[in-house]
């Protein structure tokens, strides 16, 4: 499978996938604010990645807004978040064949451009 999860209007994500250059066209790109991730998916990426909670993003407004930053969440509750509201997902999620990449640290990234080479 070769699929990037990213939202288009946000600067880091669109430059993410600029860096990824020749590659960029082989892979099926979502954005998860039109269309939305479904169960199926989160539930691919969290097989891949360990745990829901490695998919999401404590950087989203909505942590805090919510008080999530005050709570201890469980596994069921990452995932319900996750699906309930797109930007709770650490993105871009890169998905080159049996890796996942996820989130825009640097090292994140030079990894997934990498793997992309072979």
């Amino acid at each position: 499978m070769k699929k990037i999860y990213h939202l288009a209007n946000c600067t880091t994500c669109q430059e993410i996938l600029d860096s990824f250059g020749a590659h960029l066209p082989s892979f099926d790109l979502q954005d998860i604010k039109t269309t939305k991730i479904t169960e199926k998916q989160l539930d691919e990426m969290r097989d891949m990645a360990g745990s829901y909670e490695a998919l999401f993003s404590r950087r989203a407004l909505k942590y805090r807004e919510l008080g999530l930053n005050n709570k201890t969440l469980t596994e069921p509750e990452y995932k319900k978040f996750i699906l309930e509201e797109y930007t709770f997902l650490k993105r871009p999620v890169v998905i080159h064949h049996d890796k996942i990449f996820i989130g825009n640290a640097p090292k994140i990234v030079a990894a997934a451009r990498e793997s992309m080479k072979k």
